[in-house]
């Protein structure tokens, strides 16, 4: 049985990365529910930063974990910036998002892209890095074609997948799909922005106090180096925030008003 079992384990492996460039739903009603929450958002306030990922981009800017919110207002107020990050998100479940409403009508000027984590996982792939890494560059290539196509008139920054220390054998994987990121850019309507550098050393192993206890989501102060590289982009492209701000109301994980 064992030998069928892992037999089992691999394919269902091998299914996940050949579907990261396909629409799928999360099942879950916790995930259902804030998708509505973020159709909802969709069409509230002025958007004029998108901001699209897994659960690294959600707790930024949701009212679950107020001291990254702080920071996030601290950093983002005045330039009307949203955040459509959902947590445990693959490729595949952020163009499931996207295909079903939550950018349809929003016309961002910017959009910042954070994801493909998820589909890294914290395990060494069994297909070979090689394979692994072109099954998520073709997933987020997907996401990034997805986004222009409904919000052609904005700039896309497109993040390198950051460094994670629950496994450090995953890295050289991060790094293969990072240089293949960086190809997309073609610095107008596609910048390629990795801070990877500044979060860990060169071996890819986390400085002190970028990320929690996981090793994998950002600290404050993590956050706060991401915002660091992002604002003189985002000044270049919209000028410096305003005094007011127009976006719509943080959202949060339904599960935590139960």
């Amino acid at each position: 049985m064992r030998p069928r079992m892992l037999w089992v384990g691999l394919a269902a492996v091998s299914l996940l990365s050949a579907q990261a460039d396909r629409p799928i739903p999360r099942a879950d009603a916790n995930s259902q529910a804030a998708h509505a929450q973020l159709l909802a958002k969709a069409k509230q306030g002025r958007i004029d930063i998108y901001f699209e990922g897994d659960s690294i981009t959600r707790r930024w800017g949701a009212t679950d974990y107020p001291q990254l919110l702080e920071n996030w207002n601290q950093n983002f107020f005045g330039w009307n910036a949203a955040d459509f990050g959902w947590g445990a998100d693959r490729t595949e479940n952020i163009l499931w998002r996207l295909a079903n409403g939550e950018l349809d009508g929003v016309d961002p000027k910017v959009m910042v892209l954070l994801a493909g984590t998820n589909n890294v996982g914290n395990r060494v792939p069994p297909g070979g890095i090689d394979a692994a890494a072109e099954a998520v560059t073709k997933g987020l290539r997907e996401v990034v074609r997805v986004m222009q196509s409904k919000a052609p008139n904005a700039v896309l920054i497109l993040m390198g997948i950051f460094p994670r220390n629950d496994n450090m054998d995953v890295m050289p994987e991060i790094d293969r799909i990072n240089a293949n990121l960086a190809r997309l850019a073609d610095g107008r309507r596609i910048r390629y922005l990795n801070i990877n550098d500044q979060l860990a050393d060169n071996s890819g192993r986390l400085h002190e106090g970028m990320m929690n206890a996981d090793h994998l989501h950002p600290t404050a102060k993590g956050y706060q180096v991401w915002a660091d590289a992002l604002k003189p982009v985002l000044t270049e492209l919209l000028g410096p925030p305003a005094k007011e701000d127009h976006a719509p109301a943080p959202t949060g994980d339904p599960s935590a008003r139960r």
